[in-house]
């Protein structure tokens, strides 16, 4: 942002916040008070990524580690300068933070968004920022999680070469491939390790309000799994992660948790399976023959059955690991990789009794479980997508 914007901003008694009545309500009942909406960005040539990507093609799979520096990069640059502006408008602290990619003709923009908060006599040490909006700050600050830092965990990998490579094989192999199994839950378990390595830098002990995404970054199959959060510091769950330095994960929204933690419990860690398979030849025989028959299918019911039943196991022995009493939150989701090859992942929180742990407050504000509505929707945004998709099917 230039001077003369700064000055703009500093200067003007109009407060121009992204924050939303219901949030200005949460965050007032402990003692913030909106500020200015402020941007942080970053804009690089789309020609780094092409040239990253344009010697790959004999790679089967996995991370491109110069290509998760790049994209990391950038993100952490614009956060940067987010954060130069934050200071600036002295505010104690930016909610809702976002770190987004945008496309440009021939060009990429790393954009981090959010909205500054004040409060004239603040408890809090430092000046914090967080990916959670104003009313999933309240809930957290309400379980007594204090923000420290927005924090991501990112990795740039490649599916498209795997899918060349394995072609010529769809028609011998039916079932888990193992091997590519191995490879992606280890890339997806690589973005966690990187959230909980950077909140370990600013002494939290736990990264809450994860969400994850899957965007592409071009063609040929590469894509980015980044996980965003919440670096936090919760004195009530010193004797989890005291013992082994463990930083608490979690998925669950702030809701979700405030209410678990009325019942005692508390997240252990954000747990994480996938399983790629092939359908193999069955795959092609429904394929050739879905025309001339109707009914089911059986193997392939049966396969697509076990697949998300082992996925589940995978959670549950991650959480027996962990002496976790529950696994909540259970999401699975399939994506078609091509080739006859198909991903299974499933994504859940272990979570753990907690002697002693509370809530400051009995029951939530209504204002701090209103879901938004939106009110402008642009109908074009999702066809341009969807015929974008028709015309490069890899991207």
């Amino acid at each position: 942002m230039s001077t003369n914007q700064d000055k703009m901003f500093l200067n003007n008694n109009i407060i121009c916040t992204g924050l939303s009545g219901n949030e200005i309500y949460c965050l007032n009942l402990y003692g913030f008070q909106p500020g200015n909406l402020l941007i942080g960005n970053s804009v690089f040539a789309l020609g780094l990524i092409s040239g990253l990507t344009s010697s790959l093609k004999m790679t089967i799979g996995g991370e491109i580690k110069q290509l998760t520096k790049m994209v990391a990069d950038g993100r952490r640059l614009s956060l940067n300068r987010f954060e130069e502006e934050l200071h600036r408008t002295n505010g104690i602290g930016a909610t809702g933070l976002s770190s987004q990619i945008i496309f440009h003709a021939g060009n990429v923009e790393f954009l981090s968004i959010g909205s500054t908060i004040h409060r004239q006599d603040s408890q809090l040490n430092q000046v914090f920022t967080t990916a959670s909006d104003g009313q999933e700050l309240f809930c957290q600050l309400d379980m007594g999680y204090a923000p420290i830092k927005f924090v991501f965990g990112n990795v740039a990998y490649s599916i498209g070469f795997m899918k060349s490579f394995f072609g010529g094989l769809k028609q011998m192999v039916r079932g888990e491939v193992k091997q590519y199994s191995d490879i992606f839950d280890t890339t997806r378990r690589l973005a966690l390790t990187r959230i909980t390595d950077e909140a370990k830098l600013f002494k939290a002990n736990s990264v809450i309000g994860i969400k994850t995404t899957i965007l592409p970054l071009g063609p040929q199959g590469i894509q980015e799994m980044i996980m965003v959060g919440t670096s936090c510091y919760n004195q009530q769950l010193e004797s989890l992660t005291q013992q082994d330095s463990m930083i608490l994960t979690s998925n669950l929204n702030a809701e979700e948790m405030w209410n678990l933690a009325q019942s005692g419990y508390a997240p252990v860690s954000l747990l994480l399976s996938t399983s790629v398979y092939s359908l193999g030849l069955i795959g092609g025989i429904k394929a050739s023959l879905k025309n001339l028959i109707k009914g089911e299918i059986s193997d392939l019911t049966e396969m697509i059955y076990g697949a998300r039943q082992k996925a589940i196991e995978k959670l549950q022995n991650q959480a027996n690991d962990l002496e976790a009493d529950l696994v909540v939150g259970i999401k699975t989701y399939i994506y078609d990789l091509g080739s006859g090859l198909i991903e299974f992942l499933a994504i859940g929180t272990a979570v753990k009794k907690v002697t002693g742990l509370k809530t400051n407050s009995q029951q939530l504000p209504v204002q701090a479980i209103i879901k938004e509505k939106d009110t402008f929707i642009n109908s074009s945004d999702a066809l341009y997508n969807y015929n974008l998709q028709s015309q490069n099917p890899k991207v």
